[in-house]
């Protein structure tokens, strides 16, 4: 767990912020276990008591990482889900922000992607933010909202249909992120992604 947040001096705000920054920086190219707070303090400039005084561990600091990064983003999906006409085209609307969320700010894709899930430690903990959690949410209610507008079948489980459309969401985009990482070439364009994700949403309405 990381420790509760005060407000601190403008240096310390400015120590806490390259702690984040180093950190996503160096977790994304090297990957969260290969990456030591003591190379982190050290490229941030300041040192490993900070760390563990703003983040308690290097877990907190990745999840503080997530979590901040969450923060300003499920404002603004909630925001264009509630302008939406149809629960549909919410959907879509959402997958195409969290694209947009990615291309500007790769090294937060690669730690989502590959870190934000993962087993770690002796009690096999898997770290599962408050951010992806009321994202998770914002997700099912659309759902929701879709079963009673038309655009999602009544005869499946919200729950099954939020688990299969962000599933298949992360796959593509892992898959492209991952081919990336290894300088391969794409498997397939954006395009696809978007394509896919739509024809998904489209199989899922009520049968015809």
């Amino acid at each position: 767990m990381k420790p509760s947040s005060s407000r601190e001096p403008a240096d310390a705000v400015s120590s806490r912020e390259r702690l984040l920054s180093t950190a996503k920086r160096l977790m994304a190219e090297a990957g969260y276990e290969r990456v030591s707070t003591a190379a982190i303090a050290r490229e941030a400039g300041t040192s490993e008591s900070q760390l563990v005084r703003y983040f308690g561990s290097k877990a907190g600091l990745l999840e503080t990482i997530f979590d901040e990064s969450w923060a300003p983003l499920n404002p603004q999906i909630a925001r264009l889900v509630a302008a939406a006409p149809t629960a549909r085209e919410a959907m879509i609307t959402v997958l195409s922000t969290m694209i947009g969320a990615f291309e500007r700010d790769p090294e937060l894709a690669k730690l989502l992607m590959f870190e934000g899930r993962r087993v770690r430690g002796d009690n096999a903990e898997v770290l599962i933010t408050q951010g992806f959690r009321d994202f998770a949410k914002l997700v099912l209610s659309l759902i929701e909202r879709g079963q009673k507008d038309g655009s999602f079948s009544t005869a499946l489980k919200p729950q099954a249909m939020t688990s299969a459309l962000l599933g298949a969401a992360e796959g593509m985009m892992r898959d492209r992120l991952l081919a990336a990482h290894q300088s391969q070439p794409s498997p397939f364009p954006e395009s696809q992604i978007r394509a896919v994700f739509g024809a998904l949403v489209s199989g899922l309405g009520p049968a015809t």
